[in-house]
């Protein structure tokens, strides 16, 4: 099928290569010429396992291609997926300024009955108003259908996500759309079918709900680590006395410094948002929000009670920038809260970050230092910051570590380490969830 996908961002860029190795001829959109001109070349801009090779087979075998005309691709293409960024706006609803642009560009360009997917995270109604503008802007009435696919890509995963789906939902209020979007997504389930039909609505709320829970879960965890942390009790044994339960599950429960990146924070936020629009409150999801905001106050305060609130002449080694592992991305993580505030009290930074670092430099600049390596980052620091979870952090040589730092103190805010064998190596440990012995 002939498929053009607007926008080659995460969602974009990684819908187009998996829909295009699926045999299915792909046209990526953009308006960034250089940004284009080095996915043609095979230079992937962002860090998403499996993503640049699978890039470059799909050019080489000429399914894939990238193109800044969208008036040629749409004309081109029997679906269209809008995949462009829906950003946090000043009250916290989604920009959808990109989404109608798009909109407006596609009706100029039909010249047959396309189907419309709206792939970018957007609020209940946007369908709607794309429908409604691209009545308004087509030169002629041809017919068309607007179909809502929310994606549930994991970043660090999203490759294996949209290859292997846990589902895939088809908002759709057409027949006709529907069978289209079934023939697209039917190679993805070889084992079963795993398609859920619902009406547009239906599955706009639905991406907001599923992130929304996930965030809750997140911020629920780390508010009954926190209270385990003064009452003495152990967050991790906790976790786990919960995730056995079928009913509750083990995934997005273990405390930490909160949920970043493009997804949780902004998807939050707009569905707090669209309650208020529509006089319905969202007590739990707005607690939920607010307890992760707190999650980031409450490290740096561990940071302050050890060292003082004035942190002149202090030196800090950080190990991890990106708000989780597998992607370069820093968007709303916890890195960006707690360096500005060492920064803000005195401090010196040396941050180091597997696949960061780049990312880092656009938020903090000549501000901090960078390092080559993870022990770089500690050399002559007063203590040592785990913000991020990467896997080479895990094992790491503590001796060296020790011998590096100029006090042994180590402030864990993803819970990596054994706290016991960090106490009888001579280091101060702190960590999420536990009383520091």
């Amino acid at each position: 099928m002939k498929i053009s996908v607007i926008g080659t961002g995460y969602v974009g860029l990684v819908a187009g290569a998996c829909l295009a190795d699926m045999g299915n001829e792909v046209i990526c959109v953009d308006n960034n010429q250089e940004k284009l001109a080095k996915l043609e070349q095979g230079i992937i801009p962002i860090y998403e396992p499996g993503l640049e090779e699978l890039v470059k087979s799909n050019v080489a075998e000429k399914r894939l291609s990238f193109s800044s005309d969208i008036d040629n691709a749409v004309k081109l293409s029997k679906v269209c997926f809008i995949a462009v960024g829906t950003p946090q706006g000043e009250d916290g609803s989604a920009d959808l300024k990109y989404v109608f642009e798009v909109a407006k560009s596609i009706a100029k360009a039909m010249n047959e009955y396309k189907v419309i997917v709206d792939k970018s995270t957007v609020p209940v109604g946007t369908a709607e108003k794309v429908t409604e503008i691209i009545k308004q802007n087509q030169d002629y009435p041809y017919p068309f259908h607007v179909v809502s696919n929310p994606e549930f890509l994991k970043q660090g995963n999203a490759v294996e996500d949209f290859l292997k789906p846990d589902r895939v939902i088809i908002g759709s209020n057409s027949q006709k759309a529907t069978a289209i979007m079934q023939e697209i997504y039917s190679p993805f389930f070889r084992t079963g079918n795993r398609t859920i039909i619902m009406d547009v609505k239906s599955a706009e709320m639905t991406k907001y709900a599923a992130n929304s829970f996930l965030a809750t879960k997140i911020s629920f965890m780390n508010e009954i680590a926190n209270l385990c942390e003064k009452v003495g009790a152990d967050a991790e044994m906790v976790r786990i006395g919960m995730s056995t339960d079928s009913r509750i599950g083990n995934k997005f429960l273990f405390p930490g410094l909160g949920y970043g990146g493009s997804c949780f924070p902004k998807d939050v936020k707009a569905l707090i948002k669209t309650g208020k629009e529509n006089d319905s409150e969202m007590s739990i999801i707005s607690a939920a929000d607010s307890v992760n905001k707190a999650q980031r106050k409450i490290f740096i305060e561990k940071i302050f009670k050890s060292f003082g609130k004035n942190l002149e002449g202090k030196t800090f080694g950080v190990w991890g920038l990106a708000f989780k592992p597998k992607t370069n991305d820093m968007r709303e993580a916890p890195a960006i809260t707690i360096i500005n505030a060492l920064l803000e009290a005195g401090a010196k930074v040396q941050a180091y970050d597997p696949k960061a670092m780049e990312s880092a430099k656009f938020y903090f600049g000549d501000k901090i230092s960078y390092a080559s390596n993870a022990y770089e980052a500690l050399e002559g620091a007063d203590a040592m910051l785990l913000l991020t979870e990467w896997n080479e952090f895990r094992r790491p040589d503590f001796e060296r570590i020790k011998a590096l730092l100029k006090s042994p103190v180590i402030f864990d805010g993803r819970n990596q380490y054994d706290a016991e064998r960090l106490n009888s190596q001579g280091f101060e440990y702190f960590m999420i969830g536990k009383k520091t012995i």
